[in-house]
């Protein structure tokens, strides 16, 4: 029978004449053994290559047990692809006959075998000799109800109940390399929080046009977590964006009256009047100019406004809160909406496909709402979105145009705003350094 050193050599496939060959056998020996020492020799020339072949079996997540004050263990385990019920209990830690012919047979407690969807975290509580004292099971499309199997004095029942989601403020950071979305995709950031971190901005940076390479955000913001997975996003909390070097720093406020709203450090909101853009994250097609050679027209004519290329269909929105003065078919703007807002301003929405459902004369509307979508009706040579800015009915290139602002937070409520400000600055200082950090 080989010696140990032997048959450690000889699973190697490792020759043992050179002496280069004896010495990296010795060191992969001396690992396999779970020893640790230092070679003061080194090889005369370099070694040949060895081979290395590497066996991958992957390993399913064993489930998660904690034992509480009451003398109660808590399992936790996702359900996997091949699970029946009475496997999904024996990972869970349950041995108990009793609960699984209740699961199984009792018609409250249907939806564990018929919801056995893959992913899904459930938990069971039970004792040390594996008694079901309790099982939490998340029902598909319920959102937050789930299905509680719990042990009595005459046995179990199941009844569906709400489960309260946990609140959870979350640290993130990340760099810009292409655009904003490959940013907090890579940062692992929910596409809810992007959009709100583009809104929060929106007033002094166009997404569209003025991001750089290298411009950098950090966020706070509200997660909430049921059973250990985030049901659904909140709100960003506190936000900084660096865009040229000029950095941005937002703090959500919401005061005693339940009013809530962004500002900077100092109150003053970030809430302009006029939103920079009527669509999300497109591109500028032909800008205002006096001087335009028109596509269809085939002659050089004023440009008063600005062209947003987007697909058929696209949402547009209003740029600020207004009335309806106009909505309809209007010569070459095709389909068009025009809103007048306050202090003699007006924002006009050409070649539209279609209107917001209940759009009409005199409407009133909010900033960032639905007003139609995207076309090509009128005098256009493709999908897009004609917009006009107007001051005084003269129409100003809204890329430059100074926007009024919001008012901004009077005494009382500036002086409850400093406090959430301090925190939401060494939140924000934590968040520069981190990549995913849970704070509460």
């Amino acid at each position: 029978m080989p010696t140990k050193k032997a048959w450690i050599l000889s699973y190697l496939h490792v020759p043992t004449d050179p002496p280069q060959r004896r010495l990296q056998a010795a060191v992969a020996a001396v690992a396999m053994l779970g020893m640790v020492t230092a070679f003061a020799v080194a090889p005369d020339s370099l070694p040949e290559s060895i081979g290395l072949e590497a066996l991958v079996q992957p390993l399913p997540t064993a489930a998660v047990t904690l034992a509480g004050n009451d003398g109660l263990f808590l399992h936790e385990d996702r359900v996997r692809r091949s699970d029946t019920v009475a496997s999904l209990l024996n990972r869970l830690g349950v041995d108990d006959p009793e609960a699984l012919e209740f699961i199984r047979n009792d018609t409250s407690a249907r939806p564990v075998a018929r919801q056995m969807r893959p992913g899904k975290t459930v938990s069971a509580s039970t004792d040390a000799h594996g008694r079901l004292a309790s099982l939490h099971f998340p029902l598909n499309g319920q959102g937050d109800r789930v299905l509680l199997i719990q042990r009595g004095k005459a046995g179990f029942d199941a009844v569906e109940q709400v489960a309260l989601p946990e609140r959870q403020v979350v640290l993130m950071s990340g760099e810009i390399q292409s655009s904003l979305y490959a940013a907090t995709d890579a940062a692992g950031i929910p596409d809810a929080i992007a959009n709100q971190l583009a809104e929060i901005f929106a007033g002094e940076i166009d997404f569209h046009r003025d991001l750089r390479k290298g411009d950098r955000f950090a966020i706070t913001y509200e997660v909430y977590r049921q059973r250990g997975e985030i049901v659904r996003p909140g709100r960003i909390l506190a936000a900084e964006f660096t865009n040229a070097g000029q950095t941005l720093t937002a703090v959500h406020f919401a005061g005693s009256d339940g009013t809530g709203g962004y500002y900077d450090p100092q109150g003053k909101s970030l809430r302009k009047a006029f939103l920079r853009s009527p669509i999300e994250f497109s591109r500028v097609t032909s800008g205002f100019s006096k001087a335009r050679f028109h596509p269809v027209l085939q002659e050089w004519r004023a440009h008063r406004g600005v062209d947003y290329g987007a697909p058929v269909g696209t949402r547009v929105r209003a740029t600020g809160d207004g009335v309806v003065e106009f909505v309809g078919r209007q010569g070459g703007y095709g389909n068009l909406v025009v809103l007048r807002h306050a202090g003699g301003f007006a924002t006009a929405y050409g070649h539209l496909s279609a209107f917001a459902s209940g759009l009409r004369k005199g409407a009133r509307v909010g900033q960032n709402e639905l007003i139609g979508l995207v076309g090509q009706t009128g005098l256009a040579s493709g999908p897009h979105l004609h917009y006009e800015f107007r001051v005084g009915n003269v129409q100003v290139n809204p890329m430059s145009v100074a926007l009024p602002e919001a008012p901004p937070l009077d005494a009382q409520r500036l002086a409850e705003f400093r406090g959430e400000a301090k925190n939401a600055a060494a939140h924000l200082e934590l968040a520069r350094l981190s990549t995913n950090v849970a704070v509460e």
